[in-house]
């Protein structure tokens, strides 16, 4: 579905422009075009395809989804594939915007996402000191855009992680601390999978051997890398603290399990003593002196729980129970 097309020039909308007239601006070297497209249909990448000129490789990349995030050339031409994540109802959402980019024309298409670029355009047609740098400019922000979105998902997951941490010694509640951590880690490493190759890819965007559409805003480029690293490092952090938290909630289980195995063996030891006692003064042999006394009976009992008191009062006093 399209969403707008818009020509420029000199950094300044000119007008919105019908999708058959985009050759006619893209032939003029003082114009770009920008194209925004949400869950496009084949046919219209393929008139896309036939307006800009696009790389059919790229074209069937785009009509597929399901990319990698990646940045790809063709000939004077890229094909930039970024990951965009939401947060909805405690679930990670993933989607994907395809760009194509040239020497005067950019075109996004967005997939399974409902969050839009409309405030990236608006931003970029108040600057056009900046919007005038063509093409790269808009891919910039747009990709700065998507990246900026992945920060309070970040800080979402600490805010879950810390939640957490400060019930793990909350007795009883190791198995939903291990459920929701697992939880979370899979969301950390689904995010990760959409910061972490984006990160190496967008190194080629500045410095070094850099395309030339993106010659003039590498330094815009170098920023966005920053901001993955950052992003990276604290996905990183997460996904260490989890596996600490794990291991920490599992001591706990063990060390729940170690008390009551210690309740149970501090109980099996007293009455051991009382089935020893009772195993002892059973066996009614002939020649017992105790059996046919006045008060054997009344001293067995008392003697067993003497004996059941002490033992218990050691193991209270050893913590045991």
């Amino acid at each position: 579905m399209l969403i707008n097309c818009v020509a420029y020039q000199d950094g300044r909308k000119l007008a919105d422009i019908p999708v058959e007239d985009i050759s006619e601006y893209v032939a003029s070297p003082e114009c770009f075009v920008w194209v925004a497209l949400r869950d496009a249909e084949q046919h219209e990448l393929l008139k896309m395809q036939e307006e800009f000129g696009l790389h059919e490789l790229a074209v069937e990349d785009a009509s597929r989804g399901h990319q990698r995030p990646k940045i790809e050339e063709y000939g004077d031409s890229l094909f930039v594939v970024v990951k965009m994540a939401a947060l909805e109802l405690d679930e990670l959402v993933i989607g994907e915007v395809d760009i194509f980019v040239g020497q005067n024309y950019v075109l996004s298409s967005r997939q399974n996402s409902e969050q839009g670029f409309l405030g990236v355009r608006a931003r970029a047609e108040r600057e056009p000191q900046l919007l005038q740098q063509g093409p790269a400019f808009v891919l910039y922000a747009l990709m700065d855009a998507v990246v900026d979105r992945y920060f309070p998902i970040v800080d979402a997951m600490e805010s879950e992680l810390e939640a957490i941490e400060e019930r793990i010694f909350i007795r009883g509640s190791q198995r939903n601390n291990i459920e929701r951590l697992y939880a979370l880690k899979r969301k950390v490493m689904t995010l990760r999978h959409a910061v972490a190759p984006l990160l190496d890819a967008i190194g080629k965007l500045h410095g070094g051997r850099v395309p030339a559409v993106c010659q003039n805003t590498q330094e815009y480029f170098r920023d966005v890398h920053d901001h993955l690293h950052r992003i990276t490092a604290s996905l990183d952090t997460i996904r260490d603290t989890i596996g600490t938290a794990i291991q920490v909630n599992l001591s706990m289980v063990a060390l729940e399990e170690g008390e009551v195995n210690k309740r149970l063996a501090a109980w099996a030891a007293i009455f051991a003593v009382l089935t020893a006692f009772a195993g002892i003064w059973g066996m009614n042999f002939k020649n017992m002196p105790e059996l046919d006394w006045r008060f054997g009976y009344p001293l067995a009992l008392s003697a067993m729980a003497s004996v059941s008191f002490y033992l218990y009062r050691r193991f209270r006093r050893a913590g045991w129970l």
